[in-house]
């Protein structure tokens, strides 16, 4: 996926996990309200295979990340690190000054991923469709002067990327939005899918809303699973890269152990009924 790339800490993670057929990435992940935890993040890259980094400015903890990188003593090459660029950061000129701030506190060259984190920009001085295209400029020179190996977005849903894509040249690489069993954007994964643009998921889990949900529960007791493994795969066998979240290392071990089942097409059938529309996260449907 290399372009043809859980709950508490402030960064994501992306797991490299080698089965018997497939090179598979999934995304570990965690937002800033949780802190971060230095441990886990070393753990993840020594001890589960981690090889993807996806932090973000807003977390405030790039400068601790790079450190653990460099603690878990893999080559830069090694790892995938994903960076986002905080919608206070758009515009030619600081989108490009918050990239390059980015890559010295985290003590690296360039970024294999970058994204615009949200559709809205805070600046009053032009509309949002013209703040996120002229920001968007500025990443397209980042990828061509190869400091962002490829640019994306995140929370953009399919009238943002159609403005985008009238307005600039390179189509995002990636678009990570919300996604889990209540919040199923099916309409933009067909876009995304159509358009060559990689879909994430992230909160897969609901922020833990899953747990109590009687279908998943039946479906995890059925395969001797926790319902977190079972979100997951449901994730994963829908095609999109996923993003579960922990801080601790049981729960990590235990997010990672989802290669060694499959769901049916019932259980598949009865998770995708799930959807009510509703977000545990930020909603962008109202931002033009």
């Amino acid at each position: 996926l290399a372009l043809v790339m859980n709950q508490n800490t402030g960064i994501h993670l992306i797991l490299l996990i080698f089965t018997d057929t497939n090179l598979i990435y999934f995304l570990l992940g965690t937002s800033y309200h949780g802190g971060y935890s230095h441990e886990a993040i070393v753990y993840a890259l020594t001890d589960c295979g981690m090889r993807h980094i996806d932090t973000a400015k807003r977390y405030g903890c790039e400068e601790n990340l790079g450190k653990a990188i460099k603690e878990s003593g893999l080559p830069r090459s090694d790892v995938w690190i994903t960076n986002k660029l905080w919608h206070a950061d758009y515009g030619y000129k600081s989108a490009k000054a918050a990239c390059l701030k980015s890559c010295s506190l985290m003590g690296v060259q360039y970024f294999d991923l970058y994204l615009m984190h949200w559709p809205e920009a805070q600046q009053p001085s032009c509309s949002n469709r013209e703040m996120r295209a002229e920001t968007w400029r500025s990443l397209e020179e980042l990828y061509e002067e190869g400091i962002c190996r490829s640019i994306g977005v995140s929370n953009f849903l399919i009238h943002h990327l159609e403005q985008l894509k009238e307005d600039c040249s390179v189509v995002p690489h990636v678009n990570q939005v919300e996604y889990h069993p209540f919040q199923q954007p099916n309409d933009l994964i067909e876009y995304c899918r159509k358009e060559g643009i990689v879909f994430e998921g992230y909160s897969p889990l609901a922020k833990g809303q899953v747990f109590k949900n009687p279908i998943v529960q039946q479906i995890a007791e059925k395969h001797k699973r926790t319902q977190a493994q079972i979100c997951i795969r449901w994730s994963i066998q829908n095609g999109v890269v996923t993003i579960p979240k922990s801080v601790k290392k049981n729960r990590i071990w235990e997010n990672c152990q989802v290669f060694g089942f499959q769901l049916d097409e019932a259980d598949m059938v009865a998770l995708g009924g799930l959807h009510d529309g509703r977000h545990v996260s930020w909603d962008p449907t109202n931002v033009h």
